[in-house]
């Protein structure tokens, strides 16, 4: 039996995911890791990749029967390396918000968002900051292009995973070839040894083999692989998320929802002015989409539902962790539609979307606040939206046209909770397949299988349409009215509460 391998870094886990013939998972392997905040970074030791990597491969069943893999992971961030691929700075993660000048000057200088986590605004804040490292660097990539290259030998990434580095043209499937030369005219960046082409790795699309796996890739994994597995291009969170809900043709969308959030929604028209709050990206192929993407989702949630679960102990009760979150999910359904007056701001870091470059996590109430377990938990949960639904907000305004929203990730494993809130949030509907709770490894394992099984000229929207999602059984939510109204209630009092959380930030 042929499978597929999809791996995914994420925030929390390092995921691997193999697929059948048949696009239906059939072994996981997983580790658990965290960022850590290190002199003002927030940052991962590149030693654990190869620790967390191993240690979920090596839970993966019939590995010999693997023809194909890829590499999915946090998209973002800088990780620069000198000519002989030694790392000259410490990886920086898309938690960072230390970029806003960068990120400020390239936007006006491209006539385009340039948010502060893309690796551009590092790599400009870096020689703005005149930092030591700037003019050794040879190579420029994210975690996923990394672990590519040092897998494969091949120094490329996917096109969506492009897109996170600098701006894509979609007509050329590459990188603007206008604004790449408008940065290298900068005065601060004329005097340095390198031209910014040549420190990008090369663009690839989906479909496309991007190299095998090589000698040297099996020693690092410790023989786990066997020499010889094509490589499908390495691609991020953004792209496998909407691989994995069948949302890579115009006019869907998706929303992926873990540690942090992010919609996005593929477009038929370009948007009518530059938003800080909406990034442009791309899809695996290369069409154009909108993503809004938010820091902060479910890492003060899982805090709380720490909290619980210890004071739960107490009492000599011993629930499962995911009995815990079902439980408490299930229970918020039974709080007020706008919360009770309960607001909770979940920042633990910086918002770009809201303009704070810190996080102080909030439970604020009034003395008439109906306080019930059901409307905190509730509060929670929406919490975890309400940054992504003012983003959402601004293309409603745009009149972006959004025939169907599909949820996947964590904040979904609970049937209905996350879902219901979602379609409250968005004003559309809401669909979770069977494989909601698996996410990007799914994702990067079917981009692995559209490059073993395509068909000449079959796009990949096709594929995932007629191959992969056709028959497949999920669950849609249309927004209730009255939930709506909750909701909306909910995110005008949460606006005024990021006025608290910005002092709070000054102050604490």
């Amino acid at each position: 039996m042929k499978t597929c391998l999809g791996i995914e870094l994420g925030s929390t886990r390092i995921k691997a995911v193999t697929i059948d013939g048949n696009f239906h998972p059939v072994s996981t392997g997983d580790y658990t890791w965290a960022s850590r905040y290190e002199n003002g970074v927030w940052t991962y030791p590149l030693e654990e990749v190869w620790t967390g990597l191993k240690a979920a491969l090596a839970k993966v069943e019939h590995r010999e029967d693997i023809a194909a893999m890829g590499v999915s992971a946090m998209m973002h961030g800088y990780l620069a390396f000198d000519k002989d691929w030694n790392l000259l700075t410490p990886f920086r993660t898309w938690q960072n918000t230390i970029t806003g000048q960068a990120a400020a000057a390239l936007t006006e200088l491209f006539g385009f968002n340039i948010p502060q986590r893309w690796s551009i605004a590092h790599l400009y804040q870096a020689i703005l900051n005149k930092e030591d490292h700037v003019p050794q660097i040879a190579h420029l990539t994210t975690l996923a292009g990394y672990i590519h290259h040092a897998l494969t030998g091949v120094n490329a990434v996917g096109i969506g995973e492009a897109s996170g580095m600098f701006p894509i043209d979609s007509a050329a499937l590459d990188y603007d070839a206008g604004m790449l030369a408008r940065f290298d005219a900068l005065a601060e960046v004329q005097d340095l040894p390198w031209r910014l082409k040549d420190l990008l790795p090369k663009v690839l699309v989906a479909g496309q083999e991007a190299g095998r796996l090589t000698e040297d890739g099996s020693r690092l994994l410790d023989g786990l692989l066997s020499p010889g597995v094509p490589f499908a291009p390495a691609e991020g969170d953004v792209g496998t998320g909407m691989t994995a809900t069948n949302a890579v043709a115009p006019r869907t969308g998706n929303v992926s929802a873990g540690t942090s959030i992010f919609s996005m929604v593929v477009l038929e028209r370009p948007l009518q002015r530059v938003y800080e709050e909406i990034d442009l990206v791309t899809t695996p192929t290369g069409a154009p989409a909108a993503m809004v993407h938010c820091n902060n989702c479910t890492n003060d949630t899982n805090a709380w539902v720490g909290v619980l679960g210890e004071t739960a102990r107490l009492f000599g009760a011993e629930p499962a962790v995911d009995e815990l979150y079902q439980t408490l999910y299930k229970k918020s359904l039974e709080g007020d539609l706008d919360c009770g007056g309960v607001l909770v701001c979940n920042y633990l870091a910086g918002e770009g979307v809201t303009h704070i470059d810190a996080g102080r996590p909030l439970v604020v109430r009034t003395p008439e606040t109906r306080f019930t377990l059901a409307n905190f938990f509730r509060a929670q949960l929406y919490a975890t939206l309400s940054t992504l639904k003012i983003g959402m907000d601004i293309l409603a305004e745009e009149q972006v046209a959004i025939d169907s929203l599909t949820g996947h990730g964590g904040l979904f494993k609970t049937p209905q909770v996350g879902q219901s809130y979602l379609a409250a949030a968005c004003n559309a509907p809401v669909t979770c397949m069977e494989t909601a709770g698996e996410g990007g490894p799914y994702g990067m394992a079917l981009l692995c299988a559209y490059l073993l099984y395509k068909e000449a000229g079959e796009r990949l929207e096709d594929f995932l349409s007629g191959k992969v999602f056709a028959g497949v059984s999920g669950s849609t939510i249309r927004p209730d009215p009255a939930c709506v109204e909750g909701f909306n209630t909910y995110i005008q009092r949460y606006k005024a509460l990021l006025e608290v959380e910005k002092t709070a930030v000054e102050k604490l």
